[in-house]
């Protein structure tokens, strides 16, 4: 099958990579997508895993569509130049004119279905995951659903009770729907600092999504070492950083790292030597993550509260039992 004439490409690997990646988008196992495309499991199989399966134009057509997807063929694909409006990409993309050797169009089709990176992951025994589990990296304990002891223990790896696997997924549509809109979410998050009505030495950043609604915000201060040390040290100062708050179902996202590593840059900009935080619980964790580090020396606590004054106070002296009513008898032993 000609692509254009920039060349031919592999039907089994360019049709595999493409369905893989389309039924990704549409949440579909292979077999669901059998169903609704009227061809046999074994079919959709092949074309996938690679097996130099040659499919009828009519077979690829159907999968195509029930995936969601849309089928075009041109004599000259995206000869018309970057970011046409024709492509199947959307208006902008810059990767429509092919370059040296490459088969015209795979780009499009590759921008037009999405990232396809997780179709080099195999299990342990060399098979292919699901396309349309969304395979992730554990980075974390907490980003494998089986770790039920990340919660409540600090173990060190050598006494974990479970193997912790390189990747992990969800077999839930409802949780896999889920995370699809929060990693959409996050990828649309923008991060720019609000200047106008902050007080000078002050700090505020914001993540915004791009129709203006705020999901994150960073505050800082800056303090003057001069005056903290009680020594002319030529006007140095650092920045404490009060606060960072990321809305409830976006947390866990990184928003709240895009904040803290957007001050870091501003600050080291502005020729600030040091971002100083006091931190308990997950906050210390995360800020670690952040690359702070632990200092050595560790605040005190301290309180003053302020108790409202009392309208007759009694004497130091007197316990409550020792007080009697004006004209009362003394009571046995009492040494009034």
């Amino acid at each position: 099958m000609s692509d254009g004439p920039g060349g031919d490409f592999d039907v089994a690997a360019d049709l595999g990579s493409v369905l893989r990646a389309l039924r990704r988008q549409a949440d579909l196992s292979q077999r669901e997508l059998a169903q609704l495309a009227g061809v046999p499991q074994s079919t959709v199989g092949r074309i996938e895993s690679e097996q130099g399966l040659d499919p009828r134009f009519r077979t690829v057509q159907r999968l195509v569509a029930a995936a969601g997807g849309t089928l075009w063929l041109t004599a000259a694909s995206c000869a018309a130049g970057p970011g046409h409006a024709g492509c199947a990409a959307g208006p902008g993309h810059a990767g429509c004119a092919p370059g040296p050797g490459q088969a015209e169009g795979n780009d499009c089709v590759r921008a037009a279905v999405g990232d396809m990176r997780d179709d080099t992951r195999r299990d342990d025994a060399g098979r292919r995951y699901p396309a349309h589990l969304d395979v992730r990296e554990v980075r974390t304990l907490k980003d494998w659903p089986g770790a039920w002891w990340a919660h409540w223990y600090s173990l060190p790896p050598e006494q974990w009770p479970l193997r912790v696997p390189d990747v992990t997924y969800d077999l839930d549509r409802g949780r896999r729907d889920e995370r699809r809109v929060r990693v959409r979410l996050r990828d649309a998050v923008r991060i720019r600092r609000v200047v106008d009505g902050v007080p000078p030495g002050c700090w505020r950043l914001v993540a915004e999504l791009p129709d203006g609604d705020l999901v994150g915000e960073l505050r800082a201060h800056e303090r003057s070492l001069d005056l903290l040390y009680g020594e002319s040290l030529g006007d140095r100062r650092e920045v404490v950083l009060d606060g960072v708050v990321v809305a409830p179902p976006l947390r866990l996202l990184g928003i709240g790292r895009k904040l803290v590593t957007r001050l870091a840059a501003e600050t080291r900009r502005a020729g600030l030597g040091a971002i100083r935080a006091v931190a308990e619980f997950g906050g210390a964790g995360f800020l670690r993550a952040c690359g702070y580090r632990t200092e050595d020396h560790r605040p005190v606590a301290l309180c003053l509260e302020h108790r409202p004054p009392s309208a007759s106070p009694a004497s130091p002296l007197a316990s409550p039992a020792s007080v009697g009513k004006p004209g009362e008898p003394a009571a046995p032993g009492d040494t009034r």
